[in-house]
């Protein structure tokens, strides 16, 4: 008999798991109003989408979030800490890597419900996954710059892939956030429906998925998948490294302290 996993018998503390039959909602539950990613969270985030691959009991995934945010990106007092001790930066090099190659790795089909707003990582996980639906009001982009960091835990990967080099590298520099429907329109998105018909078109595109053959449906996506994942072993050590860099940034600290303050920021160039 296989070995059965079942990803509640894991510890964690910013997901909770809802199920409906074969089909596994992994929900984003933070205490952070935004869900923002604070070290607990990037933890888990590396971790997470291998325990819904190895799970037992289902067959598709929905990633989503409770409250009014999908994922907002980094947390400031985690920002702060990066900051103060770049060290703790360094340390989450390789975790950083492994949520995108282990997104990139997953077999079973993944649904995104942007139910709110996806900022920096948390636009990456979004987009990252393999059907995107979200609420028409919900906001998303990679604001990376406007915090002093390059976009590397991902996003300089996947948005090129979505809508091409110019408008990728325009949004990218820029920081600027798109709604759902502009996504929508640029192809970076697969739908954007008002907030109440979002499980409604969820439900739709899951009974596609459980009409075809469950191993078509998987290795297809496998195989859809397998430049992407070469792109990642290409790009993901040095998207890191210059990251990695730029918090050590004169600028860095001040376009947080900037943030945390609520002003304009007196960028240097150091």
């Amino acid at each position: 008999m296989a070995h059965e996993f079942r990803i509640e018998d894991q510890v964690y503390t910013r997901f909770t798991f809802e199920r409906d039959g074969r089909v596994l909602r992994a929900v984003i539950t933070s205490d952070h109003p935004v869900n923002g990613v604070d070290g607990p969270m990037h933890d888990e985030l590396a971790r997470v989408f291998t325990d819904l691959q190895r799970d037992s009991e289902s067959d598709i995934i929905v990633l989503t979030a409770r409250g009014r945010a999908f994922c907002a990106g980094g947390d400031f007092a985690w920002f702060q800490q990066q900051i103060d001790d770049p060290a703790s930066f360094r340390a989450i090099a390789w975790d950083a890597k492994r949520i995108v190659t282990s997104l990139l790795e997953m077999e079973k089909p993944l649904l995104c419900r942007l139910n709110g707003a996806a900022a920096g990582l948390g636009a990456t996980i979004a987009l990252l996954c393999d059907i995107i639906v979200a609420d028409e009001k919900a906001l998303i982009g990679d604001p990376h710059v406007k915090v002093g960091l390059v976009a590397g835990d991902g996003g300089a990967l996947i948005w090129p892939q979505l809508i091409g080099y110019a408008r990728a590298k325009e949004l990218l520099m820029t920081g600027d956030m798109l709604t759902a429907t502009e996504a929508k329109a640029l192809g970076l998105i697969n739908h954007a429906v008002p907030g109440a018909q979002l499980d409604a078109k969820l439900g739709e595109i899951i009974a596609k998925l459980q009409g075809n053959p469950k191993w078509a449906v998987r290795w297809t996506k496998t195989v859809t998948n397998i430049p992407l994942r070469a792109l990642a072993a290409q790009m993901m050590d040095a998207a890191i490294g210059w990251e990695s860099v730029s918090n050590y940034l004169g600028d860095r600290r001040e376009a947080v302290a900037a943030m945390a303050e609520k002003r304009a920021p007196n960028l240097t160039g150091e």
